[in-house]
């Protein structure tokens, strides 16, 4: 199955396995966004909100808080799908999307603190950052490998040792 990820701005917050107590207002005011995975035909096989910060939050009111629109550190704070397999096809997009940004530094969680997002974000190549004491928090690696592998190739040709 080919999917499309793309911002949407229309959603179901009742769906939300995670937060469902957060408005579609908190999840789409400035500084935050929703992606969807879509099918070829429409369909939503996955949705993820970010907010985006300064700093880590600890708590989704930190997490209102530290929300910036200028902030370059994603904050995942909830991912539900749909399809199976959906959950890490739009966390990878996600990552992606935050590679090719000239902004995001960082891809940090906001998690409840469930075996079940642990388990998620470590298989997904997340590296646990901190437990708090109601969330946890996960990071992602956004390193561009293409990039650093060009600039070896370059400090070989030009024999730099920097």
């Amino acid at each position: 199955m080919e999917y499309k990820l793309e911002k949407i701005y229309d959603i179901n917050t009742e769906n939300d396995p995670v937060r469902p107590e957060l408005t579609e207002e908190f999840r789409t005011s400035p500084g935050r966004e929703v992606f969807g995975l879509k099918d070829d035909n429409g369909e939503l096989a996955a949705i993820i909100c970010l907010a985006y910060t300064k700093m880590v939050p600890k708590t989704v009111q930190e997490l209102d808080t530290f929300t910036h629109q200028f902030g370059d550190v994603a904050i995942p704070y909830t991912v539900w799908s749909h399809v199976k397999g959906a959950g890490k096809t739009i966390i990878n997009r996600i990552l992606e999307y935050a590679r090719n940004s000239k902004n995001i530094k960082r891809v940090i969680t906001l998690s409840p603190l469930t075996e079940t997002a642990k388990r998620f974000h470590l298989k997904n190549g997340a590296k646990q950052l901190q437990v708090n004491e109601m969330t946890q928090n996960f990071e992602y690696n956004i390193e561009n490998k293409m990039l650093e592998e060009q600039i070896e190739k370059i400090k070989e040709w030009f024999k730099l040792d920097i």
